[in-house]
């Protein structure tokens, strides 16, 4: 969660949440390449360092309720950003002409490349800085 901010832990949440959601994730990490991808990440110090500092701080009580409560509080306060965004993006349709910013948002969203695509189209082989997640 390094580098996610609090709105982009809430969103993540609610996606966890989204069986569509889910279903595409599910077919990302059955996808050889992105399984390629994540062996490498992985496979690394970086990555298995930040591993074995994550479990050593779950194995502590004091510290995984410290993780836990941070979490909780980060989600809480990212679920607030998320909805006075929604809230100002409602401010700017007019529904007296039927517009509908959430349904074209999705249309939108689901326009983009996903990370598979994204993956064989350019073959990156990046980092987790990368832009990937």
């Amino acid at each position: 969660m390094a580098g996610m901010n609090n709105a982009q832990l809430a969103q993540l949440m609610r996606d966890m949440q989204d069986p569509e959601m889910m279903r595409e994730a599910q077919k990302m990490m059955q996808d050889p390449q992105f399984q390629e991808y994540m062996n490498k990440i992985s496979s690394s110090a970086n990555f298995q360092g930040a591993m074995k500092k994550t479990k050593d701080s779950m194995d502590d009580p004091e510290k995984r309720k410290e993780m836990e409560d941070m979490v909780k509080q980060k989600i809480e306060e990212g679920e607030k950003e998320l909805k006075k965004a929604d809230e100002d993006a409602g401010a700017d349709e007019m529904p007296d002409m039927g517009g509908d910013t959430k349904g074209a948002a999705k249309k939108e969203e689901a326009a983009k490349p996903s990370v598979n695509e994204k993956l064989k189209k350019t073959g990156n082989q990046g980092d987790l800085n990368s832009g990937w997640f």
